[in-house]
């Protein structure tokens, strides 16, 4: 296959599985045990976001002093509870976005490095991967590094690693902030949903050919 990418980066959640409904839900659960049940305008905080930024969002310094005892007393603590809630969820449903399967072994197929850049803790992600069925030659958790998307770093972490320059790179992204984060980073981005399924082999390498006659 001609022009083919250095290397095809993956988002994680809404990307390659649908569990952006199950954080929603989680957090949601989580957020309603502080009193603030979560609305429409929290998404940009949530989708997309590290459990440490959520648990920050949820939990701000001027929190009241008389919440329901037994709630947690800061955000590692709250951070716990929504990698809790979360995982909870995931081990009772973990459906695959339809082609991920497809296009993955058409990566292995041709031979084209392939990275798991998520902004899920590897407690999560551990749980994900037999779920997927191929083996990524890089896997990014949200340990790896010290800023997580919206910030670049996941994402030119992926490519160093891999030995890509990010530039002939295609990142493939559900979220703004994954988006964000891989434009930062020089990706070329394909956006995808969970509705709609990933895109064909050959699509993902025509945006690696678009960003060369460019």
């Amino acid at each position: 296959m001609p022009s083919e990418p250095d290397a095809v980066l993956f988002d994680m959640d809404g990307t390659l599985v649908d569990t952006e409904g199950l954080w929603w839900q989680a957090v949601d659960a989580v957020a309603a045990s502080l009193g603030r049940p979560l609305s429409p305008a929290d998404t940009p905080h949530v989708h997309g976001r590290t459990i440490e930024d959520v648990a920050a969002y949820l939990l701000p310094e001027d929190l009241p002093e008389d919440l329901p005892e037994g709630l947690p007393d800061g955000a590692a603590a709250l951070t716990a509870r929504l990698t809790d809630a979360f995982a909870g969820r995931l081990r009772r449903e973990l459906p695959v976005v339809r082609g991920a399967p497809e296009l993955l072994a058409g990566l292995a197929a041709a031979s084209i490095p392939t990275a798991l850049v998520s902004a899920s803790p590897r407690s999560i992600v551990e749980l994900v991967l037999p779920r997927l069925g191929h083996t990524f030659d890089v896997v990014m958790a949200n340990e790896d590094t010290a800023r997580g998307k919206p910030h670049p770093d996941p994402y030119l972490e992926a490519a160093r690693r891999l030995g890509a320059a990010p530039g002939r790179c295609v990142a493939v992204e559900d979220s703004p902030a994954g988006v964000a984060a891989a434009t930062a980073a020089g990706c070329r981005v394909v956006v995808v949903s969970p509705r709609e399924g990933l895109p064909s082999l050959d699509r993902v390498c025509s945006e690696r050919r678009a960003d060369e006659r460019t």
